[in-house]
């Protein structure tokens, strides 16, 4: 990724470079002190003049110890024992790492703008037949907008007219374009690539996706981790104490010892240099906000740091069911045709008597056999039976499908043992002519990442995953035997779920925490609730992205595998930079005390520590997904395979 020079930016940059010329230079004159103290002046100006400013503008408002004290005390005292080269040397290094980190905080900002690069510049209102381009802002509720391909979709809304494939990777990460056309939900910030379309708004642009998503952006870095507070806490400790060691360094051992004076003034001097602080300071937020980029490419807003922290923590996971582990659509799963019955026969059946049924189980068998018109017409006198299924006439001859309490009230006979195969499931029996014909068991199918999902974040270290649902026990348990998760609790009610959560957060003690996963629709007092709340595909729910602290962009499970890694790395690669920078300053902090080290071994404890732990930091933005593998899809069942079956509802 490219980052253009600011004007700002090429100044330091210029008066930098112009600085180092002078420097070099200065190695081969020969000047009297007077004319040297002038020449180095310059050139300390050049570099160091804004550092100067900024520490008597902090002194004025009382902020004294701060890098900029720092490194004006060190380099004046440099100047005062006649150390001049070593004095612009110190400040140019400090300058040069500075202009690093300012680089690197860029790098690291524009890598989750680019990402979400969301914002709409116009949008291209439809009235009275005319379009005319206006302000996002301007558009209202209900207002028609068209789109033509290259353009941002401006606001939320609903394909009225024309079909196109969408670029969703500004919100989505993924590549793949999706479909759209007539009847189909849009999100503001995907780019209609090929064909116009016509959209109905259905949400302001205050409150469209893309404006809530860039708002969870820029509020992110606010949120400050237990880590980060405890290093600027640190920090204004720890610069007092080094400022009041430093001058006893200076004066103490020169009144005891009778020493030079001028030797423990420049150990003092070096002791500051090195003293400073910036590697800490800066390296530990830019860790924590380049999680929060590593995040976003993986498909995944999380509202601040403090919550990616505690996302590293995590050892409980509690899972919603429907929507979260499963698909949330109800599918035909196994067919189990009576002896002599076609499986064909069997799904055809069913399907002509529920052609006609709004209820989502019918449709899902209507879908699953694929019936032309001409067939459907084939059925008379259907019959809704409310609570019981269908009654309706095929081919002169009566049709049931529905519970097994209708086929039993008509007086038809059913096999024994065989219906019980399957303790999990809706079951929908057919009869025809009087005689048994078979079922079809209609489920709530698990998503093909699931059982990997849980497998892995075992893995992992997470030490219980539970299951919450408010699905009959039966059904419940299948799940949790499926994916062998370690707790379920059943028939749960949402004061139930929070009730429960509750008492996992007690069950843990120390820095663990519990998170909850849920669709972020039905589940928003326990999301609340949670150490941290999770929606599991939240992507254009209000609920989702007003009551988690983590909002997943897809429906897999496995995206949870990746930020929990994303996570962990970050908290890792913070430590590594507090534990790196704290050594190598305790080390040189002795050496420097000693007399062992000189002012640009100074320098590199300062600077380079300062621009290592930052590079350690921008590791996190070329984190790569870790690829999670995906459980085989369910194999098409028939009268043979039917003891294979594994259904869940």
């Amino acid at each position: 990724m490219k980052l253009r020079l600011t004007h700002e930016e090429k100044i330091t940059l210029s008066m930098i470079g112009f600085s180092a010329v002078l420097l070099c230079l200065g190695h081969w004159l020969t000047w009297p002190n007077p004319a040297l103290l002038v020449y180095y002046g310059v050139a300390y100006l050049l570099v160091g003049g804004e550092v100067v400013v900024k520490a008597c503008r902090n002194i004025i408002k009382g902020q004294v110890f701060d890098e900029n004290f720092l490194m004006v005390v060190a380099t004046v005292g440099a100047f005062m024992l006649q150390q001049y080269p070593e004095a612009v040397a110190v400040m140019l290094f400090y300058q040069l790492g500075e202009f690093f980190q300012d680089r690197a905080v860029a790098n690291s900002r524009q890598s989750i703008t680019a990402l979400m690069d969301l914002r709409p510049d116009y949008a291209n209102l439809e009235l009275n037949g005319q379009v005319h381009r206006v302000r996002p802002e301007q558009v209202q509720v209900g207002d028609v907008i068209v789109v033509h391909p290259g353009e941002k979709v401006p606001v939320d809304g609903c394909i009225v007219a024309g079909q196109t494939y969408l670029n969703t990777a500004a919100l989505t990460g993924e590549s793949q374009p999706q479909y759209v056309t007539v009847g189909d939900d849009v999100l503001s910030g995907t780019i209609v690539q090929d064909g116009v379309v016509r959209v109905s708004v259905t949400k302001e642009f205050g409150a469209s996706t893309a404006s809530q998503i860039l708002e969870l952006v820029e509020h992110a870095s606010e949120k400050k981790t237990v880590t980060e507070n405890f290093i600027q806490r640190f920090a204004k400790v720890y610069t007092p104490i080094v400022v009041v060691l430093a001058a006893l360094l200076a004066v103490v051992p020169p009144l005891v010892t009778n020493g030079a004076w001028a030797v423990w003034i420049q150990r003092a001097l070096i002791f500051l240099v090195i003293s400073c602080p910036c590697a800490l300071v800066i390296s530990i937020p830019l860790g924590f906000f380049g999680g929060l980029g590593a995040a976003s490419k993986a498909g995944a807003l999380i509202k601040g740091s403090n919550f990616l922290e505690a996302l590293a923590g995590v050892k409980t996971v509690v899972y919603d069911k429907t929507g979260t582990l499963t698909q949330g659509e109800f599918a035909v799963v196994a067919t189990v045709p009576h002896a002599g019955v076609a499986e064909a026969d069997l799904v055809r059946m069913a399907a002509l008597a529920e052609t006609a049924s709004p209820h989502p189980i019918a449709q899902s068998i209507v879908a699953y056999a694929r019936l032309g018109h001409a067939a459907m017409d084939q059925v008379q006198d259907r019959k809704e039976l409310v609570g019981q299924g269908v009654r309706a006439c095929y081919q002169g001859q009566e049709l049931l499908v529905g519970k097994r309490e209708l086929l039993l009230q008509a007086g038809i006979i059913l096999p024994q043992g065989e219906t019980d195969l399957y303790q999990a499931g809706t079951r929908v029996y057919v009869a025809y002519g009087g005689q048994y014909q078979g079922l079809l068991v209609v489920a709530d199918v698990v998503k093909l990442d699931s059982a990997a999902t849980v497998a892995e974040l075992r893995s992992l270290g997470i030490t219980k995953q539970v299951m919450l649902t408010g699905d009959v026990p039966q059904v419940g348990q299948a799940l949790a035997n499926e994916l062998r998760l370690d707790e379920v609790h059943c028939s749960c009610l949402p004061q139930d779920k929070v009730a429960y959560v509750d008492r996992y957060k007690q069950e843990l003690a120390g820095h663990a925490q519990v998170a909850f996963v849920g669709d972020g629709l039905n589940d928003t007092p326990v999301l609340t609730s949670a150490d941290v709340g999770i929606a599991m595909g939240g992507l254009g729910s209000d609920a989702a992205i007003g009551a988690a602290d983590v909002v997943l962009m897809h429906d897999d499970p496995s995206s949870l595998v990746k930020v929990v890694n994303i996570a962990r790395k970050t908290k890792r690669i913070v430590w590594e930079n507090i534990i790196f920078a704290l050594g190598c300053k305790l080390l040189f902090l002795v050496l420097g005390a000693l007399g062992l080290t000189s002012m640009w071994a100074a320098v590199f404890a300062d600077v380079g520590v300062t621009v290592i732990a930052v590079v350690n930091s921008l590791r996190l933005l070329h984190t790569k997904d870790k690829q999670i593998g995906k459980i085989p899809p369910r194999p098409q069942f028939n009268g043979q395979n039917k003891d294979k079956a594994s259904i869940i509802s």
